[in-house]
C-alpha cells in the first residue's frame, strides 16, 4: 500500500481483512510502497514521512502477525529498483502506455504533472515487486487483473529471451526422475494434456504438482515449470491472480471512501468522533420529513448496514425505512455500535505499538532482512541470465 495518509474502514475491509488471513494461508510479503507513492505524490513527501509509521501500525493494529509474514519498507530493500531497471530493457513503452490507470489518473488528476518517467514506468516497477518474489498468486479485485497482466507478459518475454539453457530438455528430464515414478508419470500426462489439447486445468494440476514436491532445488523446479509450459526456463514464474473478495465502503457523502474526499471514518478514531460522523451522514434524499417513507438502496448507510449490521437488523431497517416507523437517527445506531466494536480492538492493540516506537521498527527492520534474502537470489539468478555474472 502507498503511505499516503491515515488509513480507514474502507482499506480494512478492502484489504487488510484479506491479508490477515492470507498470511495463515501462504509466504506473504506486504510492504509500504514509498516509491510508488513518489510517482504521483513526489512535491510532498512530507505526507508519505509521517504516514509510513502509522501505516505500519494500522497493519499491526490490524492483526498482520510480523511472525507470520514479512512487512517492510520497500526502499529498504534496493533489489526491487534493480529488477525494476532490468526489466525496463526488455519493455515496451507501448504496454506501459496501455495500461488503463495510465491516461484515466492523467485526467483525474490533472492538477499534477504527470508527464514523468516514474509515472509511466510504475507498472513496470509494480512487475518488478511481485516477480523478485517469484510470487505464484497475487491478491487481487477483479478490476486489478489487467494490470497482473501485464505482470505476467514482462515475465513471459523475459523468460522467452534470457530463459536459454544448454541441453535444457536433458536437465528438464533428469529433474523429472526427482518426482518418483508416480508422479513423474503424471506430470507427463498433463503436460501431454496441456500442449497438445490447452487443457488449462492440466497446467495449474501440473504446476500444483511441481509446488508440492519438496525434493526439487530452485533450478530444477523453474526446469520443470517450463517444460510444463512448452517453454524454456522459467527464470520469472508469471503469477496468478487470487481474487479476493471485499466489500465497498461509500463514504460519508456516498461517494468512494478517500482522504482526499474528506468522507472517511479512520481506522483508530475515536468513538464519539465515529458517532458524530454517522449521525451527520447523508441519508435518502426522499426522507425530508421524519414521516416521508424511503428507499435503503438509494442511502450511503445502507451499505453500511450490509458489513456491520446482522440479518434481522437489516430487515428491521428495510421495513423501517420503506414505512416511516423509523428515523434515520435510529437507522444509523446499529452502524455506530458495529463501528466503535470492531475498533475497539484494534485501538487496544494498537497502543502496543505507539507505545513502543523502537518495537515497531524492529518489526520492519526483520522483515526487511527476510525480503532481501529473498530478493537476493532472485537477482542472483536474473544478472546472471542477462550476463552481469562478471565473477
Amino acid at each position: 500500500m502507498r503511505p499516503t495518509g491515515r488509513m480507514h474502514i474502507g482499506h480494512y475491509h478492502g484489504a487488510l481483512k484479506n491479508w490477515v488471513r492470507l498470511q495463515h494461508e501462504h509466504e506473504c510479503f506486504f510492504f509500504v510502497a514509498d516509491w510508488h507513492a513518489l510517482t504521483t505524490n513526489y512535491e510532498s513527501p512530507e505526507v508519505m514521512k509521517e504516514s509510513v509509521w502509522e501505516m505500519v501500525i494500522d497493519w499491526l493494529a490490524a492483526g498482520l502477525d510480523p511472525a507470520q509474514c514479512a512487512i517492510f519498507i520497500q526502499s529498504r530493500v534496493p533489489e526491487h529498483a534493480e529488477l525494476t531497471l532490468l526489466l525496463g530493457m526488455i519493455t515496451s513503452v507501448g504496454w506501459l502506455e496501455r495500461v488503463p490507470t495510465y491516461k484515466e489518473q492523467q485526467l483525474n488528476m490533472s492538477d499534477k504533472d504527470l508527464s514523468t518517467f516514474g509515472f509511466l514506468g510504475y507498472p513496470l516497477m509494480q512487475a518488478a515487486d511481485i516477480l523478485i518474489y517469484r510470487a505464484n498468486l497475487v491478491p487481487v479485485g477483479e478490476d486489478q487483473v489487467s494490470h497482473l497482466e501485464l505482470v505476467r507478459e514482462v515475465a513471459r518475454r523475459f523468460n522467452h529471451i534470457y530463459g536459454r539453457e544448454a541441453g535444457f530438455e536433458d536437465k528438464a528430464r533428469a529433474a523429472l526422475k526427482k518426482l518418483g515414478a508416480k508422479r513423474a508419470k503424471l506430470y507427463e500426462r498433463l503436460r501431454t494434456e496441456f500442449q497438445q489439447e490447452g487443457d488449462a486445468d492440466a497446467l495449474t494440476a501440473g504446476r500444483e504438482l511441481i509446488e508440492g514436491a519438496q525434493n526439487l532445488n530452485h533450478g530444477d523446479r523453474e526446469r520443470l515449470f517450463g517444460f510444463l509450459e512448452g517453454t524454456r526456463k522459467i527464470i520469472l514464474p508469471e503469477p496468478r491472480p487470487l481474487l479476493t473478495e471485499s466489500a465497498k465502503l461509500p463514504g460519508l457523502d456516498g461517494r468512494k471512501m478517500s482522504k482526499s474526499y474528506n468522507n472517511s471514518i479512520f481506522l483508530r478514531e475515536d468513538p464519539a468522533s465515529v458517532t458524530q460522523k454517522i449521525r451527520t451522514m447523508q441519508t435518502d434524499p426522499a426522507r425530508v420529513r421524519r414521516t416521508d417513507p424511503g428507499d435503503p438502496e438509494r442511502c450511503p448507510v445502507w451499505p453500511l448496514h450490509q458489513v456491520y449490521s446482522d440479518a434481522a437488523t437489516r430487515e428491521w431497517v428495510v421495513k423501517g425505512c420503506k414505512t416511516a416507523g423509523i428515523g434515520c437517527l435510529e437507522c444509523k445506531q446499529p452502524v455506530i455500535d458495529g463501528v466503535i466494536r470492531e475498533q475497539a480492538p484494534i485501538i487496544e492493540r494498537a497502543q502496543k505499538f505507539l507505545d513502543d516506537p523502537v518495537l515497531v521498527r524492529s518489526i520492519v527492520a526483520d522483515g526487511c532482512d527476510r525480503a532481501r534474502k529473498e530478493t537476493a537470489e532472485t537477482m542472483r539468478d536474473v544478472r546472471e541470465a542477462m550476463g552481469l555474472d562478471y565473477d
